[in-house]
């Protein structure tokens, strides 16, 4: 059996290398930490199938971070104009504690995106959101739907399957008694119908901020409970300032498939 010899020099050099194997690998504590929200696939996206729920926003409020609404005090309702609620929160919606399985509100959209990026994710573009939301891409859809069909609505061919104020589905939301002007609140994440693309809540729920930037704010797209259907169309172009933090405004992830 042959013996190796190694001078000082090498044998440093071995250390050294050995070393920036063990520092520079990859390891479970440097990759994105998981959600849970389950995701499907829709052409070279990876979407979350709900919104941004307050479990997920919770695992990253663990790093240290506050909101925006949390260090004024509370976020924004709408009654007759925007008035600031003491103590709405992302984690406490209508003031008052919420299911982990709620939707996460009251997060501007600097804040939803830092969310996506803790995941390893991004927010969709607008162009990205409508793809997803209207065109049906799934290769065998169930019944109700037809891949390379446009609908009028994310839910299909009715907002059925939506929550919003009135015209959509059968569902009510979880804001307690007396605590809004308008509406109900939200429904729990992936509680109502699937829609196009088997995605929740694309239309109705709570309105979700986009990447994309229209009129010195972002677009946010789907309507919310506060809406009729009307609003959860392709046409209806909504944009709201970059650091508004509402209650009817939520937000979900996608990531870029990693091409084999």
């Amino acid at each position: 059996m042959t013996k190796h010899h190694y001078s000082p020099f090498q044998f440093t050099l071995l250390l050294f290398a050995l070393a920036a194997f063990f520092l520079l690998r990859p390891t479970h504590a440097q990759s994105a930490p998981a959600s849970s929200i389950a995701t499907a696939q829709i052409d070279n996206l990876i979407w979350d199938q709900t919104e941004m729920t307050i479990a997920d926003v919770k695992g990253f409020a663990a790093t240290g971070f506050v909101s925006a609404a949390e260090q004024k005090g509370g976020g924004l309702s709408y009654e007759g104009g925007f008035v600031q609620k003491p103590g709405w929160t992302w984690s406490t919606p209508y003031g008052v504690a919420a299911q982990d399985s709620e939707p996460a509100v009251h997060l501007n959209q600097k804040e939803a995106e830092s969310v996506c990026r803790y995941y390893g994710k991004r927010l969709p573009t607008d162009a990205e959101w409508t793809s997803a939301a209207f065109l049906e891409q799934r290769a065998h859809p169930p019944a109700g739907y037809v891949k390379g069909q446009r609908y009028p609505y994310p839910g299909g061919s009715t907002p059925v399957a939506s929550h919003c104020l009135s015209g959509c589905g059968d569902y009510t939301g979880l804001a307690p008694a007396g605590a809004l002007n308008r509406g109900t609140g939200h429904v729990v994440a992936g509680s109502t119908k699937p829609g196009v693309n088997g995605l929740y809540d694309m239309g109705g729920n709570v309105w979700e901020w986009t990447a994309t930037e229209r009129n010195g704010g972002n677009i946010t797209r789907g309507a919310s409970w506060w809406y009729g259907p009307n609003r959860q169309q392709e046409s209806d172009v909504e944009s709201k300032p970059g650091d508004i933090a509402v209650v009817y405004i939520g937000f979900r992830c996608v990531a870029d498939a990693v091409k084999q």
